[in-house]
């Protein structure tokens, strides 16, 4: 049994160091030495190795895990991001190879470079993985990632859902985003004990510099506010030691805060050297000391925000602060409309069961359509019907029932079990259109829907059935 699974099992709290791998034997020797350490706060401690984190020609977590001198037990991600299911599968078979059996699922950032309206870039999102993986390898340990940072009700009810799916779809356990609203790791902690099966939570966690708050307000998904950057530009002008010295204590204590809220874990970015660490454990030490409970933590946490002369710290965008359990958006009137006429319209041609459902089954399966002339004819047909209504890219295997009539690719990443963690204020993480999954989300509620969201695992689009058409093989007896 890993390192990781024996303390999810044995509900020991757990570090997990994140290892974003380059071609450097600096940082391959520095990693190392930090797990040779193998324990932070007496806490076990593994490795994360990250997949293509900054570039599509980064090393491999598996090409990393080689590279080590000495390799130790490490939690591979794998991220979907211009993947498609034969990649995951010859991963799997190289890490049955190298011993490896524990594999976080991602959905994966947005491709560098790609932009709206250029060719489309596959992603093979990671509900999908999940079943992959648990159907081939049932006895692995699975991790996926959680995004509750959203301050949107749609975007935050639709990153729930999604959730629900990915322990529906096998995963061990679930990791956050980076965030700094402990309210959200609140909410995330709460949400997880009313699950059915309650499944362990682990949180990423970074220093907050001023350099890396920067950089992280063009990094979708990561939420750095007006007021938080105000604090730390005020900090780094009294100076760099000071500065420095209040980004360790804020580290410090959400570590100990995510242990006491009933976190599993933290998943560890920043850490590069042993002196770095043993620093941060001294800070931790230090901290341990005087706070026990949350109700001591909470107004420490409180007091490593604040500076005299500026304003309170808030964690959400000024536009917003959704928090879950929250409700009030609905439908426009326009998007009931447009799902109640799909949804007649899918009942009266697709339900297999009315007649006018097995005229038209009977008319798409003639031979006909089967020749190589009839099939392009009648995907010519169907995407001429159907693009103008849905964004339709006749995928061979139309998910419209299960995504209430909103087509999965019209997302830039073709998502169909729900939204990335990119989003914005509803808004994609390619910047020009709401997200598709907000939409759904409102349209779900409105019509009493939200189950089709939660419920149903839409496996992936196999490469050799995109572009034709799926309306006969709707009719198979076999689907």
């Amino acid at each position: 049994m890993s390192l990781l699974k024996k303390a999810l099992h044995e509900k020991t709290f757990v570090c997990v160091m994140e290892f974003v791998p380059h071609s450097s034997s600096e940082r391959f020797s520095g990693i190392e030495e930090l797990m040779a350490r193998s324990q932070l706060c007496g806490w076990p401690m593994t490795v994360a190795i990250a997949d293509r984190v900054g570039s599509p020609f980064e090393m491999s977590p598996l090409e990393a895990f080689a590279s080590f001198q000495r390799p130790p037990p490490a939690l591979l991600h794998f991220s979907g991001k211009d993947r498609e299911r034969h990649d995951l599968l010859a991963q799997l078979q190289q890490m049955d190879a190298a011993g490896l059996d524990q594999l976080l699922l991602l959905t994966g950032d947005r491709l560098p470079g790609h932009e709206p309206g250029q060719r489309p870039v596959r992603y093979l999102e990671s509900v999908a993985a999940l079943q992959m993986v648990r159907q081939a390898r049932p006895d692995w340990l699975l991790g996926a990632g959680m995004h509750p940072f959203k301050y949107r009700e749609e975007e935050g009810g639709a990153q729930y859902f999604k959730a629900a799916k990915k322990l529906a779809a096998g995963a061990d356990f679930l990791s956050l985003q980076l965030g700094y609203d402990a309210g959200k790791h609140h909410e995330a902690i709460q949400w997880m004990s009313r699950q059915r099966s309650p499944k362990p939570l682990l949180a990423c966690v970074m220093a907050l510099t001023l350099g890396r708050a920067r950089i992280f307000q063009r990094v979708a998904g990561i939420v750095v506010t007006p007021s938080m950057l105000a604090l730390l530009e005020a900090e780094a002008a009294v100076s760099k030691a000071h500065a420095q010295a209040r980004s360790l204590d804020r580290l410090a204590l959400q570590i100990i805060g995510l242990r006491l809220m009933g976190y599993a874990g933290i998943h560890l970015s920043g850490i590069h050297d042993v002196k770095q660490l043993l620093t941060l454990e001294q800070t931790i030490d230090d901290w341990q000391s005087r706070i026990h409970c949350l109700e001591e933590w909470a107004p420490a946490w409180e007091a490593c925000w604040r500076m005299p002369g500026l304003p309170a710290v808030t964690f959400h965008p000024p536009e917003a602060n959704w928090r879950l359990g929250e409700a009030s958006v609905t439908a426009s009137p326009k998007e009931k409309l447009r799902y109640q006429l799909l949804s007649g319209a899918h009942s009266l041609l697709f339900n297999r069961t009315h007649w006018l459902s097995r005229a038209f089954a009977r008319t798409v399966q003639q031979p006909l359509w089967s020749t190589p002339l009839g099939a392009r004819l009648l995907h010519g047909l169907e995407r001429g019907v159907k693009r103008p209504l849905v964004g339709c890219d006749t995928c061979g295997r139309c998910r419209l029932e299960d995504t209430l009539y909103i087509c999965p690719e019209t997302c830039p990443k073709g998502l169909a079990n729900g939204p990335c963690g990119g989003t914005s204020l509803n808004r994609c993480e390619f910047g020009d259109r709401e997200c598709i999954h907000s939409v759904k989300y409102r349209t779900a509620q409105a019509v009493h829907q939200t189950a089709v969201l939660t419920e149903r695992l839409i496996p992936c689009i196999e490469e050799d059935s995109r572009h034709r058409s799926s309306w006969p093989s709707w009719f198979d007896s076999s689907r």
